[in-house]
């Protein structure tokens, strides 16, 4: 049975929830909305794979992230195919600052904190991305779109699956990690609060 909300343990996490009008300004840039959220899985999808290529020799982690990166693979493709059914073109779109805002404060030298870090920041963003799957159920329902409603049904699921993965390879790397993931928690939590022009899966406020 496919749950109706966040979970709490995610929700105590990510500390604030995705703005009201984010998720009305999501239905008024619908063909956007699914087009970005087409990139970020091929991305997510990229990003899995990347962490395997640079340390093949942690083998619990490989073992990990290989169904995460097929599994993402596979959510792009359905977003294709949602795309193809609305007539919407799948197109290059500028990203926003959310990843970029994290990524400031990422470790620049040390390999073991730079992968935790990328650990972090992939937990982070797959909670962001389970909450907000959530918060627009509600308005997709009224919205209309079943099969997008579904599909997000279904995500958010996956999403918090992806979450607690990264985070607990993030905490076996790692000691003593929760002031640095308050740290990424912050900026993160301050970008998506702030005014932003684009609009995107991961993007603050609309101006």
């Amino acid at each position: 049975m496919a749950l109706k909300s966040i979970p709490t343990h995610l929700q105590e996490f990510l500390k604030i929830a995705t703005p009201s009008t984010w998720c009305e300004a999501a239905i008024e840039n619908f063909p956007i909305l699914l087009i970005d959220h087409a990139h970020c899985e091929r991305k997510a999808a990229g990003f899995a794979l990347q962490l395997i290529n640079k340390n093949p020799h942690q083998q619990d982690l490989v073992e990990a992230l290989s169904p995460i990166a097929r599994e993402e693979l596979l959510h792009f493709e359905k977003m294709l195919t949602i795309l193809k059914n609305r007539n919407i073109r799948l197109q290059p779109l500028n990203p926003c600052r959310y990843s970029k805002a994290m990524h400031t404060i990422r470790a620049k030298k040390d390999n073991q904190l730079q992968l935790i870090d990328d650990l972090m920041i992939a937990a982070i963003i797959e909670a962001r991305s389970c909450e907000r799957f959530f918060s627009l159920l509600p308005y997709l329902e009224k919205y209309g779109d079943r099969e997008v409603f579904r599909f997000y049904q279904h995500l958010a699921i996956a999403e918090q699956r992806h979450f607690e993965v990264y985070l607990q390879f993030a905490h076996q790397l790692g000691a003593n990690l929760t002031s640095r993931i308050h740290h990424f928690i912050d900026i993160e939590n301050n970008t998506i609060s702030q005014p932003e022009a684009l609009f995107r899966f991961h993007s603050g406020i609309p101006a």
